[in-house]
């Protein structure tokens, strides 16, 4: 499993002209489900993002996670991120999980997350999707399970 996390301020997702998805301060996430991920990954990765502390204190230092803040998140599945694109000109996804089980690894790893609390909202799954975003920071980060 790979996530490319944005810490944000404002972020949203618009698939046509309506906004299926959006938040405040939070975690703007771009997940990518692997084909040999399993539920493992995504109680890690759920448990390491929810935890991970990239917010900042009073001090000014990055000591708080997205729970301690009351952050939302904003979690967008992205077949892309397996994109290989080390031969030849046009990237290879043969490491993306296939859509069906994708999906319900993807739908799973979202009730992860909702279930330690979080306001989680998202894009619409296999949809050509437009998201916007106020990158906070910037702070950008990349996560893989394996």
């Amino acid at each position: 499993m790979k996530v490319v996390l944005q810490r944000v301020s404002d972020a949203k997702v618009t698939v046509g002209n309506e906004v299926v998805g959006a938040i405040g301060k939070g975690l703007l996430l771009l997940v990518g489900v692997g084909q040999e991920d399993s539920e493992q990954d995504l109680a890690w990765m759920a448990d390491k993002l929810a935890g991970l502390r990239i917010f900042e204190d009073d001090a000014g230092k990055m000591n708080l996670s997205v729970e301690d803040v009351g952050g939302d998140v904003l979690s967008v599945s992205q077949f892309t991120l397996y994109g290989d694109c080390r031969k030849g000109r046009r990237p290879n996804f043969m490491g993306a999980a296939r859509p069906e089980l994708a999906e319900a690894l993807y739908d799973k790893f979202n009730e992860l997350l909702r279930a330690r609390g979080l306001r989680v909202e998202t894009g619409k799954f296999g949809a050509m999707m437009d998201v916007s975003l106020v990158n906070d920071g910037p702070v950008t980060l990349i996560l893989e399970s394996r």
